[in-house]
Parts: structure tokens; C-alpha cells; sequence
């Protein structure tokens, strides 16, 4: 419902220019006290950056930002937080090597004679913790949790700087269902408090559960804003984000599939609760679903050598023996796997787009052994950028300044350059990719089984993998507990698979 309450958060023909790009080009908005206003819009479209203004990461070229009547100019996160204002970023920010405590009070930590008193910030993080109904260990180190769990850290740093306005930029993204639950319920909360709760989400479900109103962007511009986002359909959503209809966002195509080409026997790791097999066919995209914890990544991270296997493990490709010595001999034989966590494992965040797609295929690419062939990688750069539509203002441009959906393009784009794919394992493909960049990889991924490669699709999205794959394969709890076929795959039949027995 629309607020009748004065707005409490005003954006005033904000803009933004990197070099080469206007990510904000006169932005207006409000958003009330009591609400939870939603922000739309394809990867690039700007959001991300109107969230670093509001959290003084960035400084506007233009417009004005006015919160609870009062004109701002932050110059620093710190006078964001001083201001009362909480944003909790996409990519997560946090000290790896400190305890959960320490990252939750960085910065106002209690001492004891000068020094930190470790006991009790456990014991205030604790305490806290439980009234938030969240259940982390206060004193385990960052660097041992799971993305999910590190993301629930950085999401209850941000509730206890009880902060009148609190911003989430794709914080379901890592996620388990019962943690989203978690987050729901403290959104609920803070509405109900009379907080102002930005909310920035791909998943047109979670926006329609939670938001208020919703503003559009596209290409750095306001498209329009919403004042009663439950009387929006979401086709009317869809256009507004991408520009153009999408009937059918997975494209999925029938295929005549061939034989087995990839076979897995016996593969067991630490993290694996016995051995497990499977195999995929010539054109076949299979998908892989399971619930938090089930173990699908790390299989595949077995599979592509990226973990130790053990015991008698045996993985056959065309005929041919794969070796487990990591994953420089699983690219040599065609495998490659785009990662479930693309800022630690996936970019060279310092590097160029150019070197992050060129950086495996390059070995390819050596004159006597000496010399890169740069014309070559430009010119790959170029053709990848253009098919994949990657938004960049050039192909020099450091990765770590593209959105997360960008980065991701081009670390597939890295894989679609070796030439001589022949299984690309995708571990949650489209994890904080709007809607039109989704339906692209889809189309990619179609194109990629079309040539006869083998697609593993790893998702937490029960409609993706539904909607993209020829065969489902579900694990759970560390093992596969069945497989469906898409002619019998649907929600209540892979539930049924995923589910803990009673």
C-alpha cells in the first residue's frame, strides 16, 4: 500500500558519470517512512550505484539527496551511518579473519583495560542474535562460514546500527529458504517500526511479497515508479525493466541428444556422504537442485579437481580418462566450470575485461612462446563483449567496476572462448542477474548444448532448473537422491527429492 506520510527519503535529480558511462542521469524518487519501496532494473541499470550515494561511498555529480526533510552531502560510509542510514551491499564487506562478533561490532568494540573484551562482544552479538532469531556462533571466524552464512552477517550489521533507513541490494542471492525466512520476517519488523527499507531484488516474487511501491530503472534512468506495486502484473514489470515483451525467459529448445559423453563413477569427497554417479549426454543440459548444505557445488568442485577426491573415483570423457590433477587438466580436457561465488573465485578483480577472457584461452595464443597476441585478444574481447552483450565502455575496462550480472558474462565469455569446450558446468549461473541478462544466458546455454557439449545448470532456483534442463538430477544431504526426466519434473516431484525424510 502507498504511504500517506510525508517522504523520508527523496532523491532529487541524482546523477552519476563514470568514464565513458552515465550510471545515474537524473534519478527522482521517494520513498516513505513505514515502507518498503523496491528499486528495478537490468544489471548496469544503476541501482547499485544510487545505493553507494545514499551510503556515501560515491559523491553525486548532480541532484540532491534529502533524508527526513534535510538536504545530505555524505563524504563517507561513516557519515552515512552517523546520518542513521544502513546499506548492505551485494558483494559483501567484511574482515574474513575476524570472529562474527568482531565484524558485527567493528569499530565500537568493548574493552577491558585497553583491550578488546572478546567475552563480551560474544556475549552482546549473542544476545542480539537471538532476539533477530538468527542462529550463527559469535566467535567463529568469517573465513570457515558459508557465503550464505557470511551474508546473514553482513545483513544483522546493518540491523544493529538500528538505522532509520536501511538499504539491501540482493540480499537473498546466498541465501537458504529458511534464512530468506529470517530476513522476511525482520523486514517485516522494521516496516512496522516505521523504517524507510529499500529493497533491490531480481526475484520478482520476493518484491511482490515485501515491497510497497517499486521504481524502475533503465541504462542509468528513471523509467517510472510504482505507488502500489500488488496492482502491478508482472508482464507490465518485465517491459518496464528490459524494454521488450519476454514470453518465454528459459527459450528452452528440443534437442536430439546423443550418446553419453561425460561418465562419473565413484566420486566421493570430504564433503560428500558416498560416492556418487551420473553421467550426461551429447547436447544435454542437466540440472542439478538441492537445498542449502545438499552438496551440489561441491561435487561439482570434485568434479572440476578444484577439491581433493577420494577413493576410486573415475571420470571418463568421450572414452577418455580425465585426470584429477586439478582443474588446469579438467580445462586441457574440455571441462570448465563457472563458480558459484564469482568475486573470490570467478574475476581477476584488478585486471581488464579483456584479460578476464582471454586469461585461459591465451594459452593458445603464444608466438615462440613469448608474445600474446594482442590484436587476437582484442579482437575476442570485442566479439564477446558484442555477443554477450556485456555493458562496458570498453573492453580496457577494470572487471571490478562492472555490475555483478557484467562479471559474470564475462567469466562465461571466458569459458565460450576456449576452443575446445566440451562441458561447461555453470554453479548458480544467474544469481543476482536481473530478468533481460537471465533470458541472454538462457539463450547461451541452448546455443552451447545445440553444439553438442555436454551443460551442467547447478541452481537454488527450482523454475530455472526446471526451465532450462532436459534432466534433473537432485541431491540431498550429501548424496543424489534421484533424477526426473523434464517430462516428469516438476515443483512437488523435486521437493519431494529434496526434502529431509521425515
Amino acid at each position: 500500500m502507498s504511504s500517506t506520510k510525508p517522504a523520508y527519503l527523496q532523491f532529487n535529480n541524482v546523477s552519476k558519470f563514470f568514464p565513458g558511462v552515465k550510471a545515474l542521469n537524473g534519478v527522482s524518487f521517494d520513498a516513505h517512512a513505514g515502507t518498503v519501496h523496491g528499486l528495478l532494473g537490468e544489471n548496469g541499470a544503476g541501482k547499485s550505484t544510487l545505493l553507494k550515494i545514499l551510503g556515501g561511498q560515491y559523491r553525486p555529480d548532480g541532484g540532491h539527496l534529502l533524508v527526513d526533510g534535510r538536504e545530505r552531502h555524505f563524504t563517507s560510509a561513516g557519515d552515512a551511518i552517523a546520518a542513521g542510514i544502513a546499506v548492505i551491499h551485494q558483494e559483501l564487506q567484511y574482515v574474513p579473519e575476524l570472529s562474527v562478533a568482531e565484524n558485527l561490532l567493528l569499530g565500537r568494540l568493548p574493552q577491558r583495560l585497553g583491550f578488546v573484551n572478546k567475552a563480551e562482544a560474544s556475549r552482546l552479538v549473542k544476545q542480539r542474535l537471538n532476539l533477530m532469531g538468527v542462529d550463527l556462533n559469535p566467535e567463529a571466524k568469517l573465513c570457515d562460514l558459508s557465503i550464505a552464512q557470511r551474508q546473514m552477517v553482513e545483513i544483522c550489521k546493518a540491523l544493529l546500527q538500528d538505522a532509520q533507513v536501511i538499504a539491501f541490494d540482493e540480499p537473498t542471492s546466498s541465501l537458504s529458504h529458511r534464512e530468506s525466512e529470517i530476513l522476511f520476517r525482520l523486514i517485516h519488523d522494521l516496516r512496522a517500526a516505521g523504517r524507510t527499507i529499500i529493497y533491490i531484488s531480481h526475484r520478482l516474487e520476493e518484491l511482490y511479497a515485501l515491497c510497497d511501491a517499486c521504481t524502475i530503472f533503465r541504462d542509468g534512468r528513471k523509467i517510472v515508479t510504482h505507488p502500489v506495486m500488488s496492482e502491478v502484473p508482472r508482464d507490465v514489470l518485465i517491459k518496464d525493466m528490459v524494454g521488450r515483451d519476454l514470453s518465454d525467459i528459459y527459450d528452452y529448445r528440443t534437442r536430439t541428444l546423443s550418446g553419453e559423453r561425460l561418465i562419473v563413477k565413484g566420486l566421493k569427497g570430504a564433503s560428500l556422504t558416498e560416492p556418487q554417479e551420473f553421467s550426461v549426454r551429447g547436447g544435454e543440459v542437466l540440472g542439478f537442485f538441492g537445498l542449502v548444505g545438499a552438496g551440489r557445488s561441491e561435487l561439482m568442485r570434485l568434479l572440476y579437481g578444484v577439491d581433493k577426491r577420494t577413493g576410486g573415483a573415475l571420470v571418463t570423457l568421450d572414452g577418455v580418462t580425465v585426470s584429477d590433477k586439478g582443474p588446469s587438466a579438467a580445462i586441457d580436457a574440455g571441462i570448465v566450470l563457472c563458480p558459484e561465488d564469482r568475486k573470490e573465485q570467478g574475476i581477476l578483480a584488478q585486471a581488464s575485461v579483456s584479460e578476464n577472457i582471454n586469461i585461459s584461452c591465451r594459452r593458445h595464443d603464444l608466438l615462440g612462446g613469448l608474445f600474446l597476441r594482442h590484436k587476437r585478444e582484442a579482437e575476442l574481447a570485442d566479439q564477446f563483449i558484442q555477443r554477450l552483450k556485456i555493458k562496458t565502455p570498453h573492453r580496457n575496462q577494470e572487471i571490478r567496476l562492472l555490475s555483478g550480472g557484467n562479471q559474470q558474462k564475462v567469466i562465461l565469455a571466458r569459458w565460450l572462448a576456449e576452443p575446445h569446450l566440451k562441458v561447461l558446468i555453470l554453479d548458480e549461473p544467474t544469481r543476482g542477474i536481473d530478468v533481460g541478462a537471465k533470458n541472454e544466458i538462457y539463450r547461451i546455454i541452448h546455443e552451447v548444448a545445440e553444439r553438442g557439449c555436454c551443460v551442467i545448470v547447478v541452481s537454488s532456483e527450482l523454475p530455472e532448473v526446471l526451465g532450462v534442463s532436459d534432466r534433473v538430477i537432485v541431491m540431498r544431504e550429501g548424496r543424489i537422491s534421484g533424477q526426473l526426466e523434464r517430462a516428469q519434473a516438476n515443483e512437488a516431484a523435486v521437493l519431494d527429492l529434496a526434502l529431509p525424510d521425515k
